[in-house]
């Protein structure tokens, strides 16, 4: 077995002979979820100890675009280069948190579609917390009073999510507010594309969240863009880049030196159509070999996959 057939991961559990020391930390509170099977339900007990797991069922070069607990020291950047978004910009971002020990911390990104109603990754929700969610916000650090804190009332994954699986595709989730957002400057719906509709090569999108402006720098409180365009599915899916891993569900965009990257999950992937911005992505997937590598572009849920199944829930 290669490296490249594992997945590292810290792990509450003693170092079982085989397995070798971890090249570096990731989340404690969060184990591995998609690829490790029984192990992704551990929590955090006791000693914390590196280990690395055998793995047996992932493509190559696979790994989900994990959230992190902003929190942690050493984690992987988020939104590669890039910039800092004019405050307010992307209005229909949220900050999807959970619950810990008092406090609520940011640990993936979503798109507010209806004034009840937030789309974002399965993967991101696949486990159970208490959530909140984030409108209006810019600084996750600072309270501006342009924020609004919604609590979930109910969480629907997609029936045929498989945390196993992650390249089955259905990543998507949608989350119900226990409350409507209030629509205002800071506060605004996401456009949806038509069903099916398949965006051209090289169509012009951004990708958003909140992230470290630099590998190993600090976390930007404050919300990044990065340009990524799409990459067309004839060329995503080709050998020399993702393959038969890439399905006609998902989209492609990026695959150079700017990229999403862990803390990105769910976030939406907002393109230019007709003169407006458009969510036609749900982030998804990076490549396990780095989050801007060559031909390894960021995958997302294609959301107008999708439309008939959001549009059973939110109409």
């Amino acid at each position: 077995m290669t490296l490249a057939d594992m997945i590292t991961v810290r792990v509450c559990t003693p170092v079982s002979t085989g397995m070798i020391k971890t090249a570096h930390p990731v989340a404690c509170l969060m184990v591995y979820k998609a690829w490790v099977g029984r192990f992704w339900s551990v929590r955090v007990l006791s000693d914390c100890r590196y280990a690395e797991i055998p793995l047996v069922e992932r493509p190559r070069h696979l790994v989900l675009a994990e959230p992190e607990p902003r929190y942690l020291e050493n984690v992987v950047e988020r939104v590669v280069g890039g910039e800092v978004a004019r405050p307010h910009s992307w209005p229909w971002q949220i900050s999807l948190q959970y619950l810990s020990g008092g406090s609520y911390y940011h640990t993936c990104g979503g798109s507010l579609i209806r004034r009840r109603w937030v789309m974002t990754a399965a993967h991101c929700v696949d486990t159970s917390r208490t959530w909140r969610v984030v409108l209006g916000d810019h600084d996750i650090y600072t309270h501006e009073g342009t924020e609004q804190y919604m609590s979930v009332s109910n969480v629907y994954i997609h029936p045929s999510w498989n945390s196993n699986n992650v390249a089955g595709g259905y990543d998507i989730a949608l989350l119900r507010l226990s409350a409507d957002a209030s629509l205002n400057s800071y506060v605004q719906l996401a456009n949806l594309p038509p069903s099916g509709q398949v965006l051209p090569n090289n169509n012009p999108c951004y990708i958003t969240g909140w992230g470290r402006t630099q590998t190993g720098g600090n976390l930007s409180a404050q919300l990044k863009q990065a340009s990524l365009p799409v990459v067309d599915h004839s060329t995503c899916s080709s050998s020399s880049w993702w393959g038969s891993t890439v399905k006609t569900t998902m989209v492609c965009a990026g695959g150079g030196s700017l990229s999403g990257c862990q803390g990105d999950s769910g976030g939406p992937l907002n393109c230019q159509v007709s003169g407006q911005y458009v969510v036609h992505g749900v982030t998804s997937f990076v490549s396990s070999l780095g989050c801007n590598t060559q031909r390894k572009p960021t995958v997302f849920t294609r959301v107008s996959a999708y439309i008939g199944w959001l549009e059973g829930y939110i109409n």
